[in-house]
């Protein structure tokens, strides 16, 4: 896989929303607001974007680190940031 940029993250976001919450509007969504209080969505909400995020980009997304994904902007960060980890080869 190669790393996402962040226009890709962004869309891969946006698709996973869209996926989960389909009467979700995301045409106002600001990168800098919080997603689940801007969309009306619930945590099961964000579990549910997060495991479709992942099918979709192959980044592992622990649970521990879904505090990070409070924004579009973070989370397309987030996976930006991980898929370039994800991508390196393991030193010996």
């Amino acid at each position: 896989m190669s790393p996402l940029t962040p226009a890709t993250a962004r869309a891969a976001v946006l698709d996973a929303i869209a996926r989960v919450a389909p009467d979700a509007d995301t045409s106002g969504l600001v990168g800098d607001e919080d997603l689940l209080d801007e969309l009306l969505l619930d945590s099961m909400d964000l579990l549910n974007i997060v495991v479709a995020v992942h099918e979709s980009t192959g980044v592992e997304i622990p649970e521990r680190d879904y505090g990070k994904l409070g924004t579009l902007d973070e989370f397309a960060a987030y996976l930006t940031d991980r898929s370039d980890l994800t991508d390196r080869p393991e030193r010996s």
